[in-house]
Formats: C-alpha cells, sequence, structure tokens
C-alpha cells in the first residue's frame, strides 16, 4: 500500500537548485506529490510504496546540489490521495522565516562553456548564470528567495529565458538572476565610446586606473605588472603601503606568481573564491609596489563572467575607496567618490543590495584561517547554542555584527572601521537588512564595553537588555564557538588592544574561561602608551616606553627625550599589556619600520624578515603574580642587535620567544587548574610563524590546541564571540533560576 509523506527540509535549501533536484529525484523514483518554498525552507509531499520513499528522503539528505546545506529533514504522514504526477508549486512567503539564503558563488564550468561557445545565444555575455552559479546574497532583498525580492525584478525574461526559468529539466529552473544579452543587465564604459569589454581591456592594457562594478561593490583595477600604473592607484587612493590583492586569469598564471600549496589551489579555485594569501615566487612579475616588504601575496581567481572577460593577464583588483572608507556599491556614490581615482568606469545597471567585500584567507595546516570573512562565506551560519534572539554589535575595527537566534549565528559582511558616517550607516543598514532576511527580533544586545567604540553606543542606544563582553573574552569565546566547544580553556588572546575590566588596555592576556565567564590568570607586563592613540601610529613610542638603551639608533630622535618622560611620567600615557605593541617596539627597534601607514603593518614587517631556518628562542620571565616580563624579550634583542646579530635572526628569535612564553604560561596553568586545552585567538595570531611554532610547542607538551577556520581570529570574529557569551550567559540564568549549578 502507497503511503504519502510530508517533509520539511530546512537549510540552505533555496537558490540552489533544490527544488529541480527534488523534482528529478521524485519522478526518477516513480513517486508523486509536490514541493515549493516557503519562509522555511522546502516543503515536500511524496506519494509512493514505502520502500521506494525512504530511498527518496535517503537521497535528500546524501546527494543534495551543489550549494545546498541539508541541515534537517523532518517527515509527517499523510493521507495517500492517489494523484499521479510531481509537481513545482509556488512559493509561500507567509509564516516565520527561517530559510537561509546562499552566499554568492563563482561562476561554475557549464556557464563558462556556453560564455565561451561563439554558438550560444549566452555567447560572451558578462551575467550568464544558473542555479549552480551567480549572485545570491548581494541581490536578495527578502526571503522566500524569488526573482520579485531581488535586484532582478526589473529585468522582465524573454522567452527563451523564461522557458529554461519553467522548466523543471533545466539547469535555469528557477534560477532566480536568469537572463541573457536579450533581457538582462547590460554594460556601459564612461567617459568612452564603443564596445565596453574591448575598451576596458585597452584602457588596463594602457597603464589606465579602471573602477570596475562588481558582485558587491566597486573595485579598482590596474595592470599588476606597470610600477607606474600600480603607483598612480596609490597615489590617488591614499593607500601608502597595504598590498594590493592581484586577479589572475587561471590556476596558470597564478602559479607564476606565487609558490601554491593543494590546499591553496583548492581554495583559489573553489565555488567561494576568496583572496588568498600566498607565498610570493622569487621570479614573479609583479609591480614592486603591489605588496611592498610583503613575501605573500593576495590572489583570487575570477568568480564572475564580467571577471572572466575582463582579466586577460594579472591585475591589481582592490576595493573601489579611498583608504578607510567603505567600499562603494551604489552607482552615483561611485562616480562621485572614485571621480579622482578612476580613468574610466567599467559599469553594469544590476543593482547590489548589500555591499559585499572579498573575503580574505591563509591557509594554516590545512585549514582555511580567514582574515576577512564576507563574499563567498555570509551569511552562512555558524552554529551556536540555542536561546533568545541576539543581537551582537561587534568592535569598532574590522567590525562584523552577528544576530543569532535557534542554535545558528549570521555574522555580517566586513563592514570595516566604523570611524566614519558612511561605515557606520553600512553597519545600521545591515543589522536591519539581516533582521528582516532572517526574521529575527533580538531580545538582547551585546557590545565591546570600550565606552568610546560606535558599536557600543548603538548597542546601548537599543530599547532592550543588554550584556557587556570583554573584548579578549570575546575573541576566545569566538574560538570556541568556532570549534564548537564551550570550555573551559586557557585561552591565549594577543591583539592590539581591548578594553580591560581595570580601565587599562589589555591586549596579551592568557584567561581561564568558558562560554560563560572568564578570570584572568596572567598577563603581559603593563607598560605606558606614549601618545595614546599615537603610539599605536608610531611604534618608535613603544621602545621608548620599553626603556631601550638611548645609545641605539632608534634613541637619537629628536622627541625622544619627551616621550621618554611621557611614558616615565604617565602624561598621556595610558597602561597596555598587549602583545601587538610589544610586536612594534622590537621592530622599531630593529629598524623594521617606526611609523605604520595601516594597522599592525610594523608586526607584519618584522614576521616578513624572520628567518624560519632559526629555531633559537629569547626567554622571559613569568613572575609569581604571573605577570610575563615582556621586557626580557627585548633586552635579549638589544643584547643580540649590539653584538651584530644579523636582523632576520633575532626577529625569529623573538617570535620564538613568544612562543615558548605562551607554552610555558599555559603549562603552568595546567598545573594549577587541571586543564588541557588552549585557544588562541586575537588579530597577533594572523601571525602564520608565531602561530605555527606556538601550536608546534603546545602540541609537543601535550595540549590540544583550538584555532579558528570558519572566523577570523581578529576583530573581525569578536561578534561571535559576544553572542556565543550572551547566549551561553542566558542558559547560566535559567538554570540558577531552577537551581540548577
Amino acid at each position: 500500500m502507497d503511503v504519502r509523506v510530508g517533509v520539511r527540509v530546512e537549510g540552505l535549501v533555496q537558490g540552489v537548485g533544490f527544488r529541480p533536484f527534488v523534482h528529478g529525484l521524485a519522478t526518477g523514483l516513480g513517486l508523486s506529490g509536490l514541493v515549493g518554498n516557503d519562509a522555511g525552507g522546502v516543503f515536500i509531499e511524496v506519494e509512493g510504496a514505502p520502500a521506494v520513499v525512504g530511498r527518496f528522503l535517503d537521497g535528500l539528505r546524501t546527494r543534495p546540489p551543489r550549494l545546498a546545506v541539508v541541515q534537517r529533514v523532518t517527515t509527517r504522514e499523510l493521507r495517500a490521495d492517489g494523484r499521479g504526477g510531481f509537481t513545482i508549486v509556488g512559493s509561500d512567503a507567509s509564516g516565520e522565516r527561517r530559510a537561509l539564503v546562499s552566499w554568492d558563488s563563482a561562476t561554475c564550468d557549464d556557464c563558462l562553456r556556453e560564455m565561451r561557445d561563439p554558438d550560444d545565444r549566452r555567447y560572451g555575455y558578462a551575467f550568464i548564470n544558473c542555479t549552480n552559479c551567480g549572485p545570491r546574497f548581494t541581490i536578495v532583498k527578502d526571503v522566500p528567495y524569488d526573482r520579485p525580492r531581488t535586484t532582478m525584478a526589473g529585468f522582465t525574461m524573454c522567452g527563451p529565458c523564461a522557458a529554461e526559468y519553467g522548466d523543471p529539466a533545466d539547469r535555469r529552473f528557477h534560477a532566480q538572476p536568469v537572463c541573457c544579452p536579450t533581457c538582462g543587465p547590460s554594460l556601459t564604459l564612461r567617459p568612452h565610446a564603443g564596445e565596453p569589454l574591448p575598451g576596458a581591456r585597452a584602457l588596463l592594457a594602457a597603464g589606465a586606473v579602471l573602477a570596475v562594478k562588481g558582485l558587491g561593490g566597486y573595485h579598482l583595477a590596474v595592470r599588476a605588472a606597470s610600477e607606474d600604473a600600480v603607483a598612480a592607484l596609490r597615489a590617488r587612493k591614499h593607500r601608502e603601503d597595504k598590498p594590493f590583492a592581484v586577479m589572475v586569469p587561471d590556476l596558470a598564471a597564478a602559479r607564476t606568481l606565487c609558490v601554491l600549496s593543494d590546499a591553496e589551489e583548492a581554495l583559489l579555485t573553489g565555488p567561494r573564491r576568496p583572496i588568498v594569501l600566498a607565498r610570493r615566487h622569487p621570479d614573479a612579475a609583479l609591480a614592486g609596489a603591489v605588496a611592498p616588504g610583503s613575501g605573500h601575496v593576495g590572489l583570487m581567481l575570477p568568480y564572475t563572467p564580467l571577471h572572466h572577460l575582463l582579466v586577460t593577464e594579472p591585475v591589481v583588483l582592490t576595493s573601489g575607496n579611498v583608504s578607510d572608507e567603505a567600499i562603494a556599491y551604489r552607482d552615483d556614490d561611485a562616480l562621485e567618490r572614485l571621480r579622482d581615482i578612476a580613468d574610466a568606469f567599467l559599469l553594469h545597471d544590476r543593482p547590489i543590495h548589500v555591499r559585499t567585500d572579498d573575503s580574505v584567507v591563509r591557509i594554516f595546516q590545512g585549514r582555511t584561517l580567514p582574515v576577512r570573512r564576507s563574499r563567498g562565506y555570509t551569511p552562512e551560519p555558524v552554529p551556536v547554542a540555542k536561546g533568545r534572539p541576539v543581537l551582537a554589535c561587534g568592535a569598532e575595527l574590522k567590525n562584523t555584527f552577528c544576530l543569532a537566534r535557534d542554535g545558528q549565528a549570521f555574522i555580517s559582511h566586513h563592514i570595516g572601521d566604523l570611524e566614519n558616517y558612511e561605515t557606520l550607516r553600512a553597519f545600521e543598514e545591515g543589522i536591519e537588512h539581516f533582521r528582516r532576511l532572517f526574521d529575527i527580533t533580538p531580545e538582547l544586545v551585546a557590545y565591546d564595553p570600550h565606552p568610546e567604540y560606535l558599536s557600543t553606543k548603538y548597542a546601548l542606544e537599543q530599547a532592550m537588555p543588554s550584556v557587556a563582553v570583554q573584548h579578549h573574552h570575546a575573541h576566545i569565546a569566538s574560538c570556541l564557538a568556532d570549534n564548537g566547544v564551550d570550555g573551559p580553556v586557557i585561552g591565549v588572546a594577543f591583539d592590539g588592544t581591548g578594553y580591560g575590566t581595570d580601565g587599562t588596555l589589555w591586549g596579551g592576556e592568557f584567561l581561564v574561561a568558558d562560554l560563560r565567564g572568564f578570570e584572568r590568570a596572567g598577563h603581559l607586563e603593563p607598560v605606558p602608551m606614549p601618545g595614546g592613540a599615537a603610539a599605536i601610529r608610531e611604534p618608535w613610542r613603544m621602545a621608548a616606553a620599553y626603556g631601550v638603551p638611548e645609545d641605539l639608533p632608534i634613541a637619537r630622535r629628536p622627541d625622544w627625550p619627551t616621550v621618554t618622560e611621557m611614558a616615565e611620567r604617565r602624561i598621556n600615557a595610558p597602561l597596555t599589556s598587549s602583545m601587538g605593541r610589544l610586536f612594534d617596539a622590537v621592530a622599531a627597534v630593529l629598524g623594521v619600520r617606526d611609523r605604520i601607514n595601516y594597522e599592525g603593518q610594523a608586526a607584519i614587517e618584522l614576521e616578513q624578515r624572520a628567518d624560519p631556518a632559526e629555531r633559537t628562542a629569547y626567554s622571559a620571565t613569568i613572575t609569581g603574580e604571573f605577570t610575563i616580563m615582556g621586557r626580557d624579550l627585548l633586552d635579549a634583542v638589544v643584547a643580540d642587535l649590539k653584538t651584530g646579530v644579523p636582523v632576520p635572526v633575532i626577529a625569529a628569535r623573538f617570535h620564538n620567544g613568544v612562543a615558548t612564553l605562551i607554552v610555558d604560561a599555559a603549562s603552568r596553568i595546567r598545573e594549577e587548574r587541571g586543564l588541557g586545552v588552549v585557544a588562541l585567538s586575537g588579530g597577533v595570531f594572523q601571525n602564520m610563524l608565531l602561530l605555527e611554532r606556538a601550536v608546534s610547542g603546545l602540541s609537543d607538551a601535550g595540549f590540544e590546541v583550538l584555532t579558528h577556520h570558519r572566523v577570523p581570529p581578529n576583530d573581525g570574529g569578536i561578534s561571535l564571540g559576544q553572542a556565543a557569551v550572551a547566549t551561553a550567559q542566558q542558559g547560566a540564568e535559567r538554570l540558577a533560576r531552577r537551581g540548577v549549578r
């Protein structure tokens, strides 16, 4: 006897070809029924022999489409009606929204073949896509994910496209951005006349700076081999030293610029297509100004049809903005803000709903280590504990926000540094969009306790209960949530700065922490920051604060005595235990960098100078009160420098010394607390040499080590940590009310 089963599929199942997949699976098995989208995901009714229905359900779970993520399949018995055929029904927009929205996916091989086929009607078309690829998050306005709720709503499909869209057997069935040259978006090149793509390629070849409207915003492009073009872009963009990303036409070109591992090549060619930081090839044909002072290059492959058509040789492809501003994504704004940078604009008329920067990743021990999580990853959720809906507002720098509910944390795209009105507006607009898209009405807001953060001020303006989450606790909680662990652990939080519970600036912290709370078990010795924020911009000030000898070259600066006095008398010199500031001091003493042009530059260049073959380590005293004497490391640096030890060897010994003190401090905590798991978080752990040495040393000492792999260790992961802490504290409060400890 036949049975009829109602099925609900939750997860990433809209906009990924799930309904035609279900249709094909059911008809292939001879089953009848229906499938459709609603606000919660996909609903199915299927009727047939029990064993065959069982095979159908197994196929749903084990063989979903390429971009789909099936989180849960639930079933219920229905009354069999005996009707034949299997249909795809219209979407139901009512009810509570639980459907996930797909991240933007790189152009698939099938679409590329069509785009390159002179006999195909989409030959050379810059907006070709199907259910397996193309824009999703950047064009969707609401759910269920249907064309009228995207920025493609203004493009009426022609007959052939409508036929594909309505054919369950076609791979463009209900591909919401489906279009062709007859009915879809088109390119224009301003102020030049003629065919846009040939004109744009000619401009790049001639050394021009080209603004290109992409998937999530505007990019600025120049030939990566042209010293003059790259220098012009730096000057106009006001970006002195920070490395540029480079897009190459294919993997073969990537291999001429960088030495790539299998994992790096897989990331470069995968559907997410992030910028991958890879080791520069010694013979790379790149202008020196692409990545000054760096042995690495940020590489990416084309991820839109437009990129495939435009990029025929390596090009710098950097965000379309003046340094420190939000990326431009609206046409009128881009034409105004970029007019003094770009010589020409390659535009299209498909609106971008959400500005989304490119993601940046590294590979560490075969796994992804995110540096910036945005396009290609957002808004894929990270699992967390269940609790009341939470809004976590993140930090001031590298800001992301996070909305969490029902065990899922939706971390935003990269917002940037909340230092100007445009970025703050992007932050506020992003929160409203996520609230609407995922139907989340937060009942609790989590924030960083630093009183001057704009994200904190926003949080405290909200009409709901709030919880402050200390910055470094949020870092460790982020690492725990990233790894699906509750704790307790030994948390090592190393970064540039964070507001401490004692009113000083922390950043070299050893915590005993779980998701509910933390204890500061140890920390780097606090030292003054002469001039406050000026000491971040001018690392030589930290060398003065640490009291390095006055016979060093760095101490010959005319303002050295003034800054030394500021540190000694604590005049405009807040105390900091920051590991990032210790790296700055060492970089300044070694003559690597005494003034920075972008965040973390001194430490980044110090890592680049270090000799990876050197294994000797400096040592640091740990006092009985568990203060780690960072000046011991700096004293050893100075001693070696005075005896003529090469800078690369000294830099490596310093890195090894920091790794050693991590192992020593963690071992002491293990003896006292019995904890055997260490979580490493904070921006300092983007330093691959330090991370490798620390993980190796901890593992050799018998520790289990947790590192990041889904969210960045820097402040881009803070919002996830805040959300995880707020949710865990809710759970603890509920248990306390019930008398459970």
